[in-house]
Formats: structure tokens, C-alpha cells, sequence
């Protein structure tokens, strides 16, 4: 298959939900609508160029285990406002500290400071809003097996899954760190999200047991895997294509993996995490190829 034609495909479905979600207006809250100011800077981010990867994997493995229709959007949109939310954050001044992402200004350069940390709020509360409209549902599911998918996705998001691991990669800069603790953080702030993006497609997709057990440690290989090819990026990549400065993990003194390991056993690692995700789906058939086509795409992609 051709996977870009299909991320390309995806993610058009998925920018189009997004904009109904969000639509380019203006107004006033006494109009019923955002404010203003909050509103474009959410836009501003949320259409930023992002791939949707996050998404894009809920619905192809929403589609593997036999899923049908539109109804995964909503969730598949949370994820993307979880995901953009973390962004927004991680390149404040308290954190990252990053002028640019995907090329353009970052949200707070363009808004300042307190936008920037409002509009993420917004967008973590919203996704779990999104989430929780029944009107925007129709998947035949009880309540116990939505809340507990809600559930999970608060779990990779929150102290125990993505800010944890963040919380950790702030706390390691400039130390020496050993390899679990790398490997919490790239499992925590990176592959958490990724992972409940595939088990979250999966459970509102009917799937399993023995299908969710498959996902999981396809969703576990290449959490793990999409970072180490970021952290490698960031090493090699180029600043024209990543959209943002090169190098910044070695001025910082972050943990990662080519700090630690070096660039070609870190490659080395990537290939191998994708090669076991590919082998945990071999079960299934052509129904999930756009996953297996995904998972080498993480580690080719050059942004």
C-alpha cells in the first residue's frame, strides 16, 4: 500500500472533524461563542501541519479489528487536542523554552505566555468533553466500556503516563542518567499516548482479548520507537524539514537515547522495537497493513 496516500487520506478526515470541532469564526463569549483570542490561538496550533499520527492509529486500529464508520472520530480528535495541549506546553518558557514548532512561531510567541497555558487547558479539557458528547457518538457500546476507555486515556495522559514522563525528562537535564530511567521517560511523555491511541481504536472497535493483547505490545514497540527516531532527528535531522531547531536535546543535557547509547545503537533499537510491533500483529490480516505500514514509517520519516 501506499502509506503516505493513506496518512495523507487519514489526516484529511481527521483536519476536516477537526475543523467542525473548531471552527474558523469570530465572535464573543457574550455571543455564545470562545473568546476570541482563545479560540484562534487554539486554531493556530491545532492546524499547524501536525502529521496526526496519534489519531490516524486509533482509526486504523479501530478498522483492524473490524470497525466500521465515523463513529472513532471524536476520540481519534481528543487525542489530537491531548497531543497538541502537550505541545503548547512543553514549549513554554518553563519547559522547553522553543521559539518555533513545525516551522512556525510557537503558540506563546504569538499569543504570550498565558494564552499559550490557557489554550492547552482548553484543549485537555475539551478532548475529554468531545469525548463524553453523547450526540457526537453511535458506537454500540454500555457506559461501563466507554468510561473505562475514557479512563484509560486520562491514565497515558495525565501523572502516570505523559506529564510523569515529562515531569521526569525535566528533572533529568544536565544529569547522568541510566538507561531505565531514559526508557520511563521515552514510555511515559511519548509512547503513553501512543500506545492508548491504539488500544483506544481497538476497544471502540470490538476488539478482543487476544486482539487487544496483539495491539498493546504493537502500541508498546512503537511508543517507544517514535521517540528514539525524535531523539535521533533532533541529533541528524534537518531544521528545515523538522520545522525547528536541530541539536537542542545535547544543548539542553536531556536524557536520550543517542546521548546514551549513541546514534547507531539507537537506530539499531528503533528498527528492532518496530520489527517486535510488526511481529505482535502478524495474527491479522490485510485489515492491518496500514499499521504495519505505519510502524516503518516512524522510523524513515525524516520530520
Amino acid at each position: 500500500m501506499d502509506i503516505k496516500k493513506y496518512l495523507g487520506e487519514k489526516k484529511e478526515i481527521v483536519d476536516s472533524a477537526l475543523g467542525k470541532y473548531f471552527p474558523n469564526r469570530s465572535g464573543s463569549a457574550a455571543e455564545g461563542v470562545f473568546p476570541t483570542s482563545l479560540h484562534t490561538a487554539i486554531r493556530y496550533s491545532l492546524f499547524a501541519g501536525g502529521k496526526r499520527v496519534r489519531p490516524i492509529l486509533s482509526m486504523a486500529a479501530f478498522e483492524a479489528v473490524g470497525g466500521e464508520g465515523d463513529e472513532i472520530l471524536p476520540f481519534a480528535c481528543a487525542l489530537e487536542m491531548i497531543h497538541t495541549y502537550s505541545l503548547i506546553h512543553d514549549d513554554l518558557p518553563a519547559l522547553d523554552n522553543d521559539d518555533y514548532r513545525r516551522g512556525q512561531l510557537t503558540c506563546h510567541k504569538v499569543f504570550g505566555e498565558a494564552i499559550g497555558i490557557l489554550a492547552g487547558d482548553a484543549l485537555l479539557t475539551e478532548a475529554f468533553r468531545l469525548m463524553t458528547n453523547r450526540s457526537m457518538g453511535g458506537l454500540s457500546l454500555r457506559d461501563g466500556q466507554m468510561l473505562d476507555v475514557i479512563h484509560e486515556v486520562a491514565q497515558a495522559a495525565g501523572m502516570q503516563g505523559m506529564v510523569g514522563g515529562q515531569v521526569l525528562d525535566i528533572e533529568s537535564e544536565g544529569k547522568e542518567v541510566d538507561f531505565p530511567t531514559v526508557e520511563y521517560i521515552h514510555t511515559h511523555k511519548t509512547g503513553a499516548l501512543i500506545l492508548v491511541s491504539v488500544r483506544a481504536g481497538a476497544r471502540l472497535g470490538g476488539g478482543d482479548e487476544a486482539a487487544l493483547r496483539a495491539l498493546t505490545r504493537y502500541g508498546e514497540g512503537i511508543g517507544l520507537a517514535f521517540q528514539i527516531a525524535d531523539d535521533i532527528l533532533n541529533v541528524e535531522g534537518k531544521s528545515v524539514l523538522l520545522g525547528k531547531k536541530t541539536g537542542s536535546d545535547l544543548s539542553k543535557g536531556k536524557a536520550t537515547y543517542p546521548s546514551l547509547l549513541g546514534l547507531e545503537e539507537s537506530k539499531r533499537r528503533a528498527r528492532e522495537l518496530v520489527e517486535l510491533a510488526v511481529d505482535a500483529i502478524r495474527s491479522f490480516g490485510s485489515e492491518a497493513q496500514p499499521l504495519r505500514e505505519i510502524a516503518w514509517f516512524i522510523v524513515s520519516r525524516e520530520n
